[in-house]
């Protein structure tokens, strides 16, 4: 049983709650036993820390409660954590989903669930909250280890992915509502306050709105669950 703060595992696994030393080791921080789950599927689990022993990982590190909240940074600490290895993503598949500058991490954790959910394979991240940060992780469910993850601007996807149809959402005269389309094609959703960026807008081959009665806007990961549904829907008849 592990009942120092300082003990070297601890210390390591804690660090990953800071961006700069998940992306330099590939490592993130998980929590609870689901995510453990997920991340043992894709064969991303390293070092695993329980409260309680259990026999589906018994080499785990049997930690105190007090250790786990201070690994976990959690008033109320999970059963389990563990620190994951953040999948290598060599390809960019025909439904994209692209998050430019949206920086809430339920945001960006609900898109990328209802990705996955939708038959997306792919996310890019245009500057938006880091997919593996704790807050996102936990939205997720685990769907953050099913799909391709890539960071890049919107202009440089556009440049190396010539052939995928780029959709984006605006208030504007020329928006219609959204329909399935041809793949490939990348759904771009933007900033929470701003949109899309201008010169975003002007890379669009399609804008769309969602057509509403009694409100003029969505959260954005209600907004982008709907579009990725439409675009989608026929292939759930």
């Amino acid at each position: 049983m592990i009942n120092a703060t300082q003990n070297p595992h601890v210390k390591k696994a804690r660090k990953y709650h800071q961006k700069k030393y998940r992306h330099k080791d590939k490592r993130c921080l998980i929590e609870g036993f689901h995510l453990l789950e997920e991340a043992r599927r894709k064969d991303c689990l390293e070092t695993v820390f329980l409260l309680e022993p259990h026999p589906e990982y018994p080499t785990a590190n049997l930690i105190s409660e007090t250790v786990m909240k201070h690994l976990t940074d959690s008033k109320n600490p999970p059963p389990a954590a563990a620190v994951a290895i953040i999948p290598e993503t060599q390809t960019t598949g025909k439904q994209v989903l692209i998050l430019e500058h949206i920086q809430d991490p339920g945001n960006v954790g609900t898109l990328i669930r209802s990705a996955l959910a939708f038959g997306f394979d792919t996310i890019i991240s245009d500057e938006s909250a880091d997919f593996f940060s704790p807050k996102v992780l936990r939205s997720t469910q685990g769907a953050v280890f099913h799909l391709q993850l890539h960071h890049m601007t919107v202009a440089t996807f556009k440049q190396k992915n010539p052939a995928h149809t780029l959709i984006g959402t605006a208030l504007s005269s020329e928006a219609s509502a959204p329909r399935k389309i041809p793949t490939p094609y990348a759904l771009i959703l933007g900033n929470e306050g701003a949109g899309l960026k201008t010169e975003t807008l002007n890379h669009l081959d399609h804008t769309v709105m969602i057509p509403m009665r009694t409100i003029d806007s969505l959260n954005v990961g209600v907004a982008g669950s709907i579009l990725m549904y439409v675009l989608t829907a026929p292939a759930y008849k």
